[in-house]
């Protein structure tokens, strides 16, 4: 992983990009990053633009960035007008990104009405419904670029259809039913499992290094849902080698 983030460069060279870092949820993760790899994070609207270079100040000094570990959300920086932006993420620039903005948008909730498969859930684009289903209550109603969460509407209404302006930007997708089989204290806990891959300059495809175990008794898998819950959270899961399967 620190071979993927700072490349050939030194560390001093190499930032964590975010939108004010220190207010997000995932703070805590910025300053193990500094901690364990010397991983700095920054503001975008603390970086300096001179040319195509960039540059931040770190104890009155001001130092070249040559790698950029992208972490901006685009939804949450376009909401953002009063942030006082001195480059965007689309200008051109001496650097290389880690994790190129242009990737956010290669998998998203917008390529979903497109897939069919039952690995996926059945969704559509609100302006291409003919008309609202009956089992609506099955569905969840999702802004198509938002993120946390934000926007979505877990048990959607004809009314809540009907008061959307902007339906193209909508998605209406079959809820999945995650199951209760992780014993605790109180009630079973729900699961989810996400995989984290990097793709090292030159390697053929991505490869896994790491797992993210998420536990959940809100309707909702995620921190805002879950906030008068026990026994939830996040943790690294361990995988067990039985017999040449894994576990």
């Amino acid at each position: 992983m620190r071979k993927v983030i700072f490349g050939d460069s030194r560390p001093e060279n190499v930032i964590l990009l975010e939108v004010e870092p220190l207010n997000q949820n995932t703070a805590i993760d910025f300053y193990i990053s500094r901690k364990e790899i010397d991983l700095e994070f920054v503001c975008i609207s603390d970086v300096i633009k001179e040319g195509k270079d960039l540059y931040y100040i770190k104890n009155g000094k001001k130092i070249g960035i040559e790698r950029i570990y992208n972490r901006i959300i685009f939804d949450e920086l376009e909401r953002r007008k009063d942030l006082r932006l001195g480059f965007h993420p689309t200008d051109e620039i001496n650097g290389q990104w880690v994790g190129h903005p242009n990737w956010f948008f290669r998998i998203s909730k917008h390529t979903m009405p497109f897939l069919d498969s039952p690995f996926v859930p059945k969704t559509y684009f609100v302006s291409d419904l003919q008309g609202i289903p009956d089992d609506l209550n099955k569905y969840v109603l999702k802004p198509l670029f938002s993120f946390s969460g934000q926007g979505v509407i877990i048990n959607p209404t004809p009314a809540d259809l009907e008061a959307i302006t902007d339906p193209s930007n909508y998605i209406l997708q079959r809820k999945v039913e995650y199951a209760g089989v992780i014993e605790t204290p109180d009630v079973p806990a729900k699961c989810e499992m996400r995989m984290m891959l990097v793709w090292p300059d030159g390697a053929e495809r991505p490869m896994l290094v790491n797992n993210l175990i998420r536990l959940s008794k809100g309707e909702m898998v995620g921190v805002r849902y879950n906030k008068d819950k026990e026994w939830v959270g996040a943790r690294c899961g361990i995988l067990r080698m039985i017999s040449g399967a894994i576990a």
